[in-house]
């Protein structure tokens, strides 16, 4: 795991720690912009090995440049390469994410994602315990730790856990699969984490183009959707900021679809 070094905090904001935000057009990247324009400091992993094999290819430099973005938006920053296989990864990111920005976190907000296309009858062993491993496994592990950690004043609901799932499962098995597992655990937090004043949500945003889709299918999914586009990293994470913030409160133990209407 290794890092890249940015200023020190103002202890006076509101931590949010953000997973997935590799490429500055994903939607993890959305999500830390518009929290940190909202008054959050902003801790974020990323993994540079999975965007080097998938087809858009690693970004060079963006994890630096996201840092820089949120920087001059009034955040303090980090930035946390981690590979979210190992089970021992969990604990070190919310180590660093204190200690580089000077307190706990308060909300946890799950972007990442593997995701490698393949159906009941071509899907691997090895690629199905890797997507339940990232998707799964790390997720729960993620949100334990945050459990184990957070505090907050007896009868206040300031913790947020929100997931990012998706409802795509025809021939893409191990990632439909692995986030619907995703899915359980966290609208379970939303019940066993309720005492620490933490509410927990799943978002589905949709099909949200960051530059994996054909032309085909780009055209295809807009004809699907009522409003006539696609949506966008901002969109999601116009809904993510609300959830995190205290007007979003009440919301709790749901999935909810931010996808413009999107036939199924």
């Amino acid at each position: 795991m290794t890092t890249t070094a940015q200023p020190s905090p103002a202890p006076s904001r509101p931590i949010a720690l953000i997973t997935g935000v590799g490429r500055s057009i994903g939607i993890g990247a959305g999500i830390a912009r518009r929290l940190a324009a909202s008054g959050w400091d902003v801790a974020f992993t990323y993994w540079t090995p999975y965007d080097r094999r998938m087809e858009w290819g690693a970004e060079p430099g963006a994890a630096a440049s996201i840092a820089q973005e949120l920087t001059e938006a009034g955040a303090a920053t980090a930035a946390i390469e981690a590979d979210l296989t190992d089970p021992d990864a969990p604990a070190r990111i919310f180590d660093e994410a204190e200690q580089r920005l000077g307190g706990p976190v308060t909300a946890l907000v799950l972007s990442h994602a593997e995701s490698v296309d393949s159906g009941l009858l071509d899907t691997t062993v090895e690629a199905f315990d890797r997507h339940f491993a990232v998707n799964s496994r790390a997720s729960w592990l993620l949100i334990r730790e945050y459990g184990l950690r957070f505090r907050s004043e007896p009868g206040t609901a300031t913790g947020r856990i929100v997931a990012l799932t998706s409802d795509h499962t025809v021939g893409n098995l191990p990632y439909g699969a692995s986030k619907g597992a995703l899915d359980r655990i966290t609208l379970a937090a939303a019940h066993e984490l309720a005492h620490l004043g933490v509410t927990a949500n799943v978002v589905n945003p949709g099909p949200v183009d960051t530059g994996w889709m054909s032309d085909d299918l780009r055209e295809a999914l807009v004809r699907g959707t009522p409003l006539g586009r696609l949506g966008t990293p901002r969109d999601t994470a116009h809904l993510v900021d609300f959830l995190c913030s205290p007007e979003g409160q009440w919301i709790n133990g749901q999935l909810l679809k931010s996808n413009g209407g999107a036939a199924a």
